[in-house]
Order: C-alpha cells, then sequence, then structure tokens
C-alpha cells in the first residue's frame, strides 16, 4: 500500500546492551628499560675487613690524635705528674713510722716496701680515665665522627689505652724517682726494675679494659668516677699495698690472697727486693690475661652497638 512504509534496520532494545568487541587489541606501547639496582651501600668498617697495616696506621693517627688533645689540655696531666709525688710523700711519712717498726726496720725500710706498692695502685687509678675519655667522647660527639670513618672499631679503644700506657709510663717514672729520693734501693738488678714496671704495665692495661666497658655502660663521666672508686678503695687498701696483711682478720686476709693487686704488689717487691718471685708474676700474668679476654670482647661489642 501506497503511504506505508515498511523499514528493515537497526533493532534497538532497552535495557542491558551487551557489546562485543571482536576487533583486536591494540599494541601497547614498549615499557622503558629498567633502571640499574642502586650499588648497595657500604658497610661499616669492621677488623675482618680492615688489614693489619691499616689497622696500625689507623691506631697510630688515633694515637696521634690523642696526644694532641694532651698537648692542648696539659692540666690533663695534672693527676700523672702530682699523684705520685703526693701520695709517695703521704704513705712514708704517715704511715711510714709506725708501719717500717712493724716490719723491724725504720721509715726507710717502709720506701722500699710500699713505692712497689704505689706502682700497682698507680696503674689502678690512672686506667680509670680513659673510662671517663671515653665516655666524654660520645657526650662530645666525637664517636659521630669515628662512626663515619672507614676504620675498625677496636683501634678506637686501642689507641686510647696505648696512650694512657704512656701516661702510665710516665707516673711509674716519677714515682721511682720519689723513692730514690727518698732512700729506696734497688737490691736485685736494674733488669728487674724493669720487669717490675713491665707487670704493673700490663696489669693496668688489662683493667683499662673494664673501665672502658664501664664508661660505655654510664651515662656520665661523674657516674663512670663514682662506680670505680667503690670498686677501686676495697681493692687497694684489702690488699697488701701500704702494711703486711699478717695483722689483718682472717676474713680479710682470704680476700687479700685472691685480690689481684696484693699479688702485683708481692711480685714488684720480690722483683725490686730479692725473694720469691715467680709464684706472684705468675698469678698476676693470669689475672691480666683473664681479665683482658673477658672484658676487651665485651667493650668492643657494647662499643659498636653504641656506635
Amino acid at each position: 500500500m501506497s503511504g506505508t512504509t515498511s523499514t528493515t534496520g537497526t533493532t534497538s532494545t532497552t535495557g542491558t546492551t551487551s557489546t562485543t568487541d571482536t576487533t583486536s587489541p591494540a599494541p601497547q606501547p614498549a615499557s622503558p628499560p629498567s633502571a640499574p639496582a642502586p650499588a648497595p651501600s657500604r658497610a661499616p668498617a669492621d677488623e675482618g675487613r680492615i688489614g693489619l697495616r691499616a689497622n696500625v696506621r689507623h691506631i697510630g693517627a688515633l694515637v696521634r690524635r690523642n696526644a694532641l688533645q694532651i698537648k692542648a689540655d696539659p692540666e690533663s696531666m695534672f693527676d700523672v705528674l702530682l699523684m705520685p709525688i703526693i701520695f709517695t710523700l703521704l704513705f712514708v711519712y704517715v704511715f711510714g713510722g709506725s708501719v717500717g717498726a712493724s716490719l723491724g726496720g725504720s721509715r726507710d725500710d717502709y720506701v722500699n716496701y710500699v713505692v712497689p706498692g704505689l706502682m700497682a695502685m698507680m696503674g689502678m687509678n690512672i686506667s680509670m680515665a680513659v673510662g671517663t675519655g671515653v665516655n666524654d667522647d660520645f657526650r662530645k660527639g666525637v664517636m659521630d665522627r669515628f662512626r663515619t670513618m672507614p676504620i675498625a672499631r677496636s683501634s678506637v679503644l686501642i689507641a686510647k689505652i696505648v696512650v694512657e700506657i704512656g701516661r702510665m709510663l710516665v707516673a711509674t717514672t716519677i714515682l721511682l724517682g720519689m723513692g730514690f729520693l727518698l732512700g729506696m734501693e734497688i737490691k736485685t738488678s736494674v733488669l728487674e726494675l724493669l720487669g717490675a714496671v713491665g707487670l704493673s704495665l700490663v696489669f693496668g692495661a688489662s683493667l683499662m679494659w673494664i673501665f672502658i666497658l664501664l664508661g660505655l655502660a654510664m651515662r656520665t663521666a661523674q657516674a663512670v668516677q663514682g662506680v670505680a672508686m667503690l670498686v677501686l678503695m676495697p681493692l687497694q687498701f684489702g690488699s697488701s699495698i701500704f702494711a703486711p696483711t699478717s695483722t689483718m682478720p682472717g676474713w680479710l686476709q682470704a680476700f687479700t690472697d685472691y685480690n689481684p693487686l696484693s699479688n702485683l704488689a708481692d711480685a714488684a717487691r720480690s722483683l725490686i727486693n730479692g725473694g720469691p718471685v715467680a709464684h706472684s708474676v705468675w698469678i698476676t700474668l693470669a689475672w691480666s690475661a683473664g681479665i683482658t679476654l673477658v672484658s676487651a670482647p665485651l667493650a668492643v661489642a657494647k662499643f659498636r652497638k653504641k656506635s
């Protein structure tokens, strides 16, 4: 019929429209090449990665640094220069008469008794300074600088011990000089006198590891000194440094027998005045080795953890 138009075309359905794309996906752009992985940061230096020659060089540089500190601050040597003089005069003229008489002699005989004992005391008192020095370096931020340097951690501590051994040697020399001025005599030989000095230095160096560990554990230098004095006083006066132990009560004599300062004082006396020496020397060396083997690794580990 005319007027009626039939259109066959697109059928539209309202509702859900499903479209299926039969065309192939468009090619994706090529991804840029991945950036190279960052190089691993350099691990802190330690003893396992630093050769012996480099370690010795680092220790030498740090020793020079510590020595320059002493040169810039001469007052830090007052304890080394004055303590041997004051202690020698004090003990000889305060206790020399009575103790010398108990030994069957006079004040002059007491000089030969007390000066070798004071060698042990000097080493212990000066060793305390390394603990306060380490604590002070952390407080001032010096260790922050060492942390960034490619050096072995133990070299920092060993350098401090080397400098303190030098200070101890100066104090011992002054102590012996005062002893000679007051009438001390070497009844053996100069070689054995040097052996007594060396034994005192070895024992003092072993004690330094304890004070380093104490300096790393305490928060302030005053705390280090306070705790150190609590340890020093019983060890010094509960020993044979100033007087024979025969007049002490039994329980105190038992303590002095195991006190390493008594063994060191007796060994130094035997080396200077004569007498049996082997037992006291070996006991002192055993104490020195034991203290070092226990406290040195602990001090280095604590230093690594803290720095």
